[in-house]
């Protein structure tokens, strides 16, 4: 289906700015023991710390002034180590994982890897005191760390929203209480484009009323005249999502938009935009280099989101399709495409794995492929999908490389073989990194060790027509910060008329009382299961 005008849902985490990469589980069990990190020097037990201490710096690795608040805000996992350690670091763990597959190249850095967020998010509380301050969510809490500054942010976005800080009290406005549902501001997010200098502010309130609505936009105009649009959104739930499902444009055009790649989007509060634009130009560059696109292939673009990718390579390709799950994304999509006068790139609403399957089915060809699938992986379906469509060329991006690791497997089981592996540091002083893979078809050159397994012996637990359950739990995750049990999911799926295997999840005995899902959760599932396209 064509689409047109619209939004995609946010990505990322809403409640910390901690990034989930690479062994992030393991390391957040390491991290519930103490407070070592990756990088601290093994603590030995019933020996006591020297006195007195040499300096630690850049000679062992170590940084010599990580940020106050980095092990309480969580943020910043890696921040106690020098960048250049940091790298070497995500360089190991990207070859244990992917480098019996094909040698990985030196990982991609930033030159300044400080300030390069454009998308900045504050959540706003009242101390005992009285005093209103902002900043992050403490990981796995509701506590809010105070945050008036942060070297991976835009510092024009934390001035903006330290001058919201100063003027709630000026306005009797309070922040929000999750608590007892009342006060005014819950959160503020700023974006800010990288190339345009155009600002985006979006004031979340837990009400829709206003008092002196005009005089504070006015205020804050006049303090940073430079902000190009202001927005409000209205969320009232008992919910820990972010934003709500009413906007209203204060001022502006209720948008910005800024260039990527020579081709210029639209942004709006809760489209889903790279929030390191330095780093998502070098990672993008060199998807499309590595696609070697000559200006003849016909390319598909699953999980397309509003377009990045396909709207950029389209300029070195004949005909580019984009495929994404998520109404609102195919609309800004196909309205970018508009934006940029592109005429060979055309966008659809619906499953991947299913469109690729009607496509073969229909005997039609793809030369290249490119999928950016979210963090649980690519599903079973797909990747058989991709199989039977067999584009000579699949270009891989993904933001973790446990589930490529498992995809990779299984479409080298079907035929293809691994040619790049490239890194990119998209999150300095997190563990998270981004990796692009450059699979083709042909025959395994026989001079080359190949790589022998089972599927048997790999996680197919994420491979489903429909999403996973812990494909849900970790959309939740990852849009609310909140846990769910796979009952709470059941009985959400059962509201909706999503009919389970029998005796799924269901008590033991017939009168047995069951845990029903709060309300906050089943908003968070219901949102999941839109996002899947389940509902």
């Amino acid at each position: 289906m064509r689409a047109g005008n619209g939004t995609i849902q946010e990505r990322t985490p809403p409640y910390s700015r901690r990034e989930h990469g690479l062994r992030d589980i393991a390391l957040t069990r390491k991290q519930s023991k103490g407070t070592q990190q990756p990088g601290d020097k093994q603590k030995k037990s019933g020996k006591p710390a020297p006195e007195k201490q040499e300096p630690r710096g850049q000679a062992d690795g170590r940084n010599p002034k990580p940020c106050p608040l980095y092990r309480k805000c969580g943020g910043c996992q890696l921040q106690n180590m020098s960048y250049e350690r940091q790298l070497s670091w995500k360089q190991a763990e990207t070859q244990k994982l992917l480098g019996k597959y094909h040698t990985v190249a030196p990982i991609l850095g930033m030159e300044n890897p400080y300030y390069y967020r454009n998308k900045v998010q504050a959540a706003f509380a009242l101390t005992r005191d009285k005093r209103v301050i902002s900043g992050v969510y403490q990981a796995s809490t509701h506590h809010v760390v105070a945050v008036e500054s942060c070297m991976t942010e835009d510092r024009k976005a934390d001035e903006i929203i330290g001058t919201i800080r100063g003027l709630l009290p000026s306005f009797k406005l309070l922040p929000y209480n999750e608590d007892s549902g009342r006060g005014f501001l819950r959160h503020v997010l700023v974006k800010r484009g990288f190339q345009s200098g155009q600002i985006m502010v979006t004031l979340v309130t837990g009400t829709p009323l206003f008092p002196s609505k005009n005089h504070f936009v006015a205020a804050l105009r006049e303090r940073h005249p430079e902000i190009t649009t202001i927005l409000m959104n209205i969320n009232s739930s008992s919910t820990s999502m972010v934003l709500g499902p009413v906007e209203k444009v204060l001022y502006g055009p209720g948008y910005i938009e800024d260039t990527l790649c020579g081709c210029v989007f639209r942004i709006s509060a809760s489209s889903f935009y790279q929030i390191n634009p330095v780093q998502t130009e070098v990672l993008y560059q060199k998807a499309i280099d590595l696609a070697g696109l000559s200006g003849k292939e016909r390319v598909l673009d699953a999980y397309c989101g509003i377009g990045t990718i396909g709207l950029i390579a389209s300029r070195r390709a004949r005909r580019v399709i984009g495929v994404e799950i998520n109404r609102d994304a195919v609309r800004d999509a196909a309205a970018n495409a508009r934006r940029n006068h592109i005429g060979n790139a055309e966008f659809y609403q619906g499953d991947a794995g299913e469109f690729m399957r009607q496509m073969q089915e229909a005997g039609e060809k793809l030369d290249v492929l490119f999928m950016d699938p979210p963090r649980a992986g690519s599903s079973r379906t797909f990747l058989s999908a991709v199989a039977a469509l067999a584009p000579q060329r699949v270009v891989y991006i993904s933001c973790n490389p446990e589930t490529q690791a498992r995809d990779i497997g299984f479409l080298v089981q079907k035929g293809y073989r691994v040619q790049a592996i490239q890194p990119v540091d998209m999150f300095p002083h997190t563990n998270h990194v981004e990796t692009v893979v450059l699979l083709s078809k042909g025959e395994i050159d026989s001079k080359k060790v190949r790589v022998e397994f089972s599927l048997e012996d790999m996680d197919m637990s994420g491979f489903q027509n429909d999403a996973t359950y812990g494909q849900i739990k970790e959309r939740v995750l990852e849009k609310t910060g909140l846990k769910v049990s796979s009952l709470y999911i059941a009985q959400v799926k059962q509201k909706h008329g999503i009919i389970e295997r029998e005796n799924y999840n269901k008590p033991k005995s017939e009168n047995a009382r069951q845990p029903q899902c709060p309300p906050e959760k089943e908003a968070a599932i219901t949102e999941a299961l839109k996002y899947f396209g389940m509902i």
